[in-house]
């Protein structure tokens, strides 16, 4: 029995270091991992507080005076007061300033430590003659206006973007890693001597995952809305928009991997290479808000990226289907321009 074992056991290690595109993979994944989390996480340490700070034109002054040039304090600019409110009262901000207004007014929430510590360091520098943002002592002190609210948990900021990964995990694997199997199965050979033009095979491929997908998702909504009580403040119909359109983009993201390879282990290295980066960068686990200038940048071309901040405004912030319709109009175009890729690459063999 034994020597059975061993010879099975010699025989399965052999075909995997001689599959050099697994072996690949399963060597240059984990280094292009920690490569990622460099790249991510690069740059100085990160601030101690996030203040807000509404101007004319939503763009801090280039030159820094009074307030904003105190150190170790982000600066987030916004050009109206309207969507900045919203994140003070959810802690998501610790003091949020209008420097339009003379004199400037502030919005501090009662309920949090950090917003405590960050007004009086904002009324230390006024008492040291810096003034808010202008030239030093060149206006009164600011009129102060207070907010309350409790913090939103990590839990429930979270959720919007663990559905996101699980529809882009089932729409990537569900149709990238199949249909890549059915190529090496024959399966494919056989339809290609039906009338079936590849641009309906694939039609029917994304509306099968669409429903499947939907469909999943659903049901860990409604478990995660049993176990625990997470906000949900927007529209149904507009969360429900959101996730469609982020499960087309990314079921057709999907087919474009699948249209041409022959052998699931570069599938599954070519998905991972390509899930893996988006999970990183899309604001599922961390706010992108701390992190370098590049990774933002690199995070707004993400499709998951969009989904998720999305699904946020829906669930956490209450937005309605006219908040959401510039993301879903992106992901929607996004998603019929790769659909039209995936059709002109795919091969049947």
């Amino acid at each position: 029995m034994w020597r059975r074992i061993l010879a099975v056991l010699v025989a399965r290690n052999r075909e995997f270091y001689r599959d050099r595109t697994g072996l690949g993979w399963n060597i240059f994944m984990p280094i292009l991992m920690v490569l990622a989390f460099a790249f991510i996480f690069s740059g100085e340490p990160g601030d101690q507080l996030k203040i807000g700070v509404v101007t004319a034109d939503g763009v801090l002054p280039r030159s820094p005076t009074g307030l904003l040039a105190l150190r170790h304090i982000r600066f987030v600019p916004f050009a109206n007061v309207g969507p900045a409110i919203p994140k003070v009262e959810r802690h998501q901000l610790d003091l949020l300033v209008d420097l339009r207004a003379r004199p400037p007014v502030y919005w501090v929430n009662l309920e949090s430590p950090q917003g405590y510590l960050a007004e009086r360091l904002m009324l230390g520098a006024e008492r040291a003659g810096l003034g808010t943002g202008g030239e030093p002592g060149s206006e009164p002190g600011p009129e102060r206006r207070t907010l309350s609210g409790a913090a939103v948990s990590y839990a429930d900021w979270v959720l919007p973007g663990v559905l996101a990964m699980n529809v882009m995990f089932s729409s990537l694997w569900g149709v990238g890693w199949v249909i890549v199997r059915y190529r090496k199965n024959g399966v494919l050979r056989r339809l290609k001597a039906t009338p079936l033009s590849p641009f309906e095979f694939l039609a029917a491929q994304v509306l099968s995952r669409l429903l499947v997908v939907l469909g999943a998702s659903l049901v860990v909504y409604v478990g995660a809305a049993l176990l625990l009580e997470f906000p949900m403040r927007g529209s149904y119909v507009a969360l429900v928009l959101v996730y469609a359109a982020g499960a087309l983009c990314l079921i057709s993201l999907g087919l474009i991997v699948s249209s041409r390879l022959r052998t699931e282990e570069l599938a599954d290295g070519v998905l991972n290479l390509i899930s893996w980066p988006m999970l990183l960068l899309s604001g599922v686990w961390f706010s992108m808000e701390g992190t370098s200038p590049a990774a933002q940048f690199v995070s707004r071309l993400s499709p998951l990226t969009h989904l998720v901040d999305a699904a946020r405004q829906v669930m956490i912030d209450g937005a309605g289907v006219a908040d959401v319709i510039p993301d879903v109009l992106l992901l929607a175009g996004l998603a019929l321009a790769l659909l039209a890729l995936a059709a002109r690459l795919f091969r049947w063999e």
